[in-house]
């Protein structure tokens, strides 16, 4: 499943402090930087950057939304966790009974439940607090674990890649012996 989500909304996280909702500066903004001794030009024209920024962003949202692709913690359980657990965390019955006929007991079936339901709710509670700032941090945890993922030949082809971009070489996965081509 995907929706849409406003690159408004994240820039206006990044910059709440100074800008106002519609993209205008703050006045308490305005009177700190005339405070610390910034010309009135000086801020009107940073006022102005600022609200062309968050325009330009508005335009993007209106005529090519940034897709949101959502997902789910089940979309990161493992098949073995899918084949024991239903997507909100809870046991599947046929898996319960099975287990509880191979003698495994009640309360630590109950604990295994209680544990998968909490990892639930901790990751709808990022996903939502998140989602608040505009990050999708579902698409997050999913690019992370497929990143990590890729094989040592993924890794350093995608280093090259860094290093052409300009990347620093102390930032990248590799220490500063691996021949890089």
């Amino acid at each position: 499943m995907s929706v849409t989500m406003s690159r408004t909304k994240r820039w206006i996280n990044m910059n709440s402090q100074k800008f106002n909702p519609d993209g205008s500066l703050k006045a308490e903004a305005r009177q700190k930087m005339l405070a610390k001794g910034m010309s009135p030009a000086a801020i009107d024209d940073y006022a102005l950057r600022g609200k062309q920024e968050f325009d330009e962003w508005k335009h993007l949202d209106e005529t090519n939304p940034e897709p949101w692709p959502v997902f789910t913690a089940y979309d990161f359980f493992t098949n073995e966790e899918k084949r024991q657990f239903n997507p909100d965390g809870s046991l599947k019955p046929e898996y319960r009974e099975s287990e509880l006929a191979r003698g495994m007991s009640e309360s630590w079936l109950d604990e295994m439940e209680r544990r998968k339901m909490l990892d639930v709710d901790h990751y709808n509670r990022l996903s939502t607090r998140y989602a608040e700032q505009g990050i999708n941090f579902g698409k997050e945890q999913m690019e992370e674990r497929l990143a990590s993922s890729m094989t040592y030949a993924q890794r350093r082809k995608q280093m090259k890649q860094d290093l052409r971009n300009f990347e620093e070489p102390s930032s990248l996965p590799f220490d500063k012996d691996t021949p890089w081509f």
